[in-house]
């Protein structure tokens, strides 16, 4: 869609990716690979991430894949004591990873299940993950963290309610981040996009609801990976040196604060 941009301060830096065995993390991780970004994805298939790191070795050496689960803290304390055994310091945390089993409905027919799983999968795994990793993010100069929201948690919309709480939640965890972790160096800041076309969306997206959904953006057209990774790259980056506790909304002008 666009050339990947450069930041030369990237260069030599090291990533962690969650979330990152395909669409908006795995797009990401080859951006930040493409930068001179050492970067290690995580996610919890192996097949996918084998698949990811293969692509990342064919832009550049040095990078590596970590499957854990973001809502186990064994699972994340043991890919944290890896990640620092292989490469020591991080520079760059890429919180993108979520889920869970979720449904639209209205309020009285969410089952706590269904509520329970959006908010283990998406506020609590970020919540976690930055836990977990901060430490090895304190031990440089500064580092930065990008967390993934959406458009379900910065207004009400269709979506199912535990995962709009869970998203606004990531939003408000990443203002407090910013604010406590600011006189350390560390950045903290979020991204929130819309509709955006991975292969995921556009298998259980017909083309007539595409249509649709595209027209509800005074662009005309739905995000695309590139968009968000593009936006990642710049956070991550010093261009954004002074940047901390923003929500950057990539959604086409369907949002607009």
């Amino acid at each position: 869609m666009f050339d990947i941009p450069n930041y030369p301060d990237l260069a030599g830096k090291t990533a962690l990716v969650t979330g990152s065995t395909g669409g908006i993390g795995a797009e990401t991780a080859q951006w930040l690979a493409r930068n001179g970004v050492r970067v290690t994805v995580a996610g919890r298939d192996e097949a996918r991430l084998d698949a990811v790191l293969r692509s990342l070795e064919a832009i550049s050496h040095g990078h590596a894949a970590a499957r854990f689960d973001c809502t186990k803290p064994e699972e994340l304390e043991a890919a944290r004591a890896k990640l620092t055994a292989r490469q020591g310091k991080l520079d760059i945390l890429v919180a993108f990873a979520g889920g869970g089993t979720s449904r639209p409905a209205a309020l009285e027919d969410v089952t706590e299940e269904e509520w329970r799983s959006s908010l283990d999968n998406n506020l609590t795994a970020t919540f976690l993950t930055m836990k977990t990793f901060l430490p090895s993010l304190k031990q440089g100069s500064g580092g930065a963290v990008i967390t993934m929201s959406s458009t379900a948690g910065r207004a009400p919309s269709q979506a199912p309610l535990g995962y709009a709480v869970a998203k606004a939640g990531i939003i408000m965890l990443t203002h407090q981040a910013a604010h406590d972790l600011g006189p350390s160096g560390v950045r903290v800041n979020c991204i929130s996009p819309s509709a955006v076309l991975t292969d995921r969306t556009a298998a259980h997206m017909p083309a007539s609801v595409q249509a649709q959904v595209i027209l509800a953006h005074p662009i005309r057209r739905l995000g695309s990976p590139a968009d968000v990774a593009a936006a990642t790259l710049f956070l991550a980056s010093d261009s954004s040196g002074w940047l901390t506790g923003a929500t950057l909304d990539i959604a086409g002008g369907r949002l607009m604060h």
